[in-house]
């Protein structure tokens, strides 16, 4: 076996082309449109290389063909509460069932995050935001939503074999939206639709700039700090929306107000990846034609949640059973065709939010994702993700 970097044209259409022959007999897997991969290693599009440098490599058999992939990079952002060393990544991982081709994969990113200075190195995770390819399914190989990894359920050996150890894992909760909520929430929720100081509307594509400025004061003050997050600014959230302004469904996307201040969103879309998993990759102008024309034809049964954060002065108070109760009215009185709702990123040292999904009534875990830790010095205690105090969710 031979690994070999990434340095050309060629070695670059080699990374992302290897993950066809690896799941080219698997009916689940649904190929990733190769321009979300590309802009990861985008000097020009990620921001993360402000803070940090990727190098990736190819690993290949004895015949010179590619059998393994991976990238490993340094970010001075990423840092995890508790975190008392720096801590490099490793993603974009993808290997043949071979313990010593991953383990030589594994290696040699070992061996550049510690001439980088790094002691351990977290993985399969981005260099870059949290909410893309971020742990390794470990339990629930479904189809993949969109921008989620996905991998053959070997590969949990691979990374355990090798002395990488569970640093936190990401649940995921799943349910039919059009079944009735647990009777508590409708009970909070009925509290606060007899307030009239308090009021939810829907996302207004025709008025995305307010709904930015809401997003923002609600994001900030909820997450912006918290697990490595960073704050935003409101045009940021503006370009977020505008973006993502062809595939929203207004419906779904709930913000709840106080006084007509806001105090909790919750963003939720059709998972994309219903209907790009009819383009095989790519996304051209044929492609995005196309894409506008599946959007009108193939109804989407599938919804998954992104975002659900409410500001602190207002958290205990009832207000996720009010928002989420306004949110089931708009998906079951309107005819909508979610059959399918899945809630992404609940980290196990966040139990809050896993007690909150599993109130909702008929919910089942959908899948897990693991993200690893290894230690370079094999002698340190491995400690895992602590849990997240009232002050920290």
């Amino acid at each position: 076996m031979q690994i070999l970097p990434v340095v050309d044209k060629k070695s670059q259409m080699t990374f992302f082309q290897l993950p066809l022959k690896i799941y080219e007999k698997d009916p689940n897997w649904i190929r990733p449109l190769d321009k979300d991969i590309e802009d990861v290693f985008d000097t020009e599009k990620n921001k993360a290389f402000r803070f940090g440098e990727v190098k990736r490599w190819i690993l290949f058999d004895e015949a010179a063909q590619p059998i393994g992939r991976i990238a490993a990079f340094i970010n001075k952002k990423y840092k995890n509460k508790g975190d008392d060393i720096p801590v490099g990544g490793i993603g974009f991982f993808e290997c043949i069932n071979h313990q010593d081709g991953a383990d030589l994969l594994f290696d040699t990113a070992r061996q550049w995050l510690k001439e980088k200075n790094m002691e351990a190195m977290d993985g399969p995770i981005n260099f870059g935001e949290r909410d893309r390819w971020w742990g390794l399914v470990t339990e629930g190989f479904d189809e993949p939503l969109y921008c989620m990894n996905y991998n053959p359920p070997y590969y949990k050996q691979l990374f355990e074999n090798y002395g990488f150890l569970p640093f936190y894992h990401q649940i995921c909760m799943g349910m039919d939206p059009q079944k009735k909520l647990n009777d508590k929430i409708w009970q909070r929720y009925n509290a606060f639709a007899n307030d009239s100081d308090y009021s939810v509307s829907t996302l207004k594509k025709n008025n995305l700039e307010k709904f930015a400025a809401d997003f923002t004061e609600v994001y900030n003050k909820a997450w912006a700090g918290h697990g490595g997050m960073k704050s935003i600014s409101k045009e940021q959230a503006l370009l977020m929306f505008k973006k993502m302004k062809v595939v929203i469904d207004e419906k779904v996307i709930c913000f709840a107000y106080h006084k007509s201040n806001p105090i909790a969103i919750f963003i939720n879309l059709p998972d994309l990846n219903q209907w790009f998993k009819y383009l095989h990759g790519k996304f051209g102008l044929l492609q995005k034609l196309y894409f506008l024309w599946l959007k009108k034809t193939k109804p989407n049964h599938k919804l998954t949640g992104l975002v659900f954060g409410i500001i602190p002065e207002f958290q205990g108070k009832g207000v996720d059973a009010y928002i989420i109760g306004c949110l089931a009215n708009n998906i079951q009185n309107n005819q909508s065709a979610y059959t399918n709702y899945e809630m992404q990123w609940l980290g196990d040292f966040n139990p809050k939010m896993i007690n909150i999904a599993k109130g909702l009534g008929d919910v089942h875990q959908s899948r897990n994702l693991t993200t690893y830790r290894y230690l370079f010095d094999r002698t340190k205690q491995f400690k895992r993700h602590p849990i997240l105090s009232e002050s920290d969710r």
